[in-house]
């Protein structure tokens, strides 16, 4: 990431209006099983709760994950952020920890916590939000199927 602005804290997020505000978003897909059960949960409980989601086996989805970015297009480079540096996060971040795992076996963050569409959201936040410049990332929204949907904005 050579000459990158990734990593440079940047005064760019205060109001100019001689520079438009542009949101800006990268779709990038995976593929990964896991099962809706709750530690916190009996068996029981779990198996009316998640019905067939709640298989022993697990499940999977073909994920698609939408990375949405804000900020003011810098003048000099006409970009809000470079996409290729934004790609490399989202490859780092998500992809290299999501893509073909089982999320309740293969990322810790997981261990105790339900693999919804919900978490799973939540956790694609907290893990970019440390490596986007402060105040730019803007919003995830996780398909989990073409019905399924969550948005997370860090609130």
């Amino acid at each position: 990431m050579a000459a990158s602005r990734l990593n440079q804290e940047d005064d760019r997020m205060s109001y100019d209006p001689r520079r438009p505000f542009v949101y800006l978003t990268r779709i990038e897909c995976f593929s990964a099983s896991h099962r809706l059960h709750s530690v916190h949960l009996s068996n029981e409980e779990n198996e009316r709760l998640y019905g067939k989601c709640n298989n022993p086996n697990g499940h999977g989805h073909n994920y698609k994950v939408e990375v949405t970015v804000k900020g003011e297009v810098d003048p000099v480079t006409g970009m809000v952020m470079n996409l290729t540096d934004l790609k490399a996060v989202i490859q780092k971040k998500i992809m290299d920890i999501l893509d073909h795992k089982n999320v309740d076996k293969d990322v810790p963050y997981f261990a105790e916590k339900v693999s919804s569409v919900e978490n799973i959201a939540v956790f694609i936040w907290k893990n970019l939000a440390d490596h986007l410049p402060r105040g730019y990332l803007h919003e995830i929204k996780l398909h989990e199927t073409d019905k399924n949907i969550a948005v997370y904005r860090g609130e």
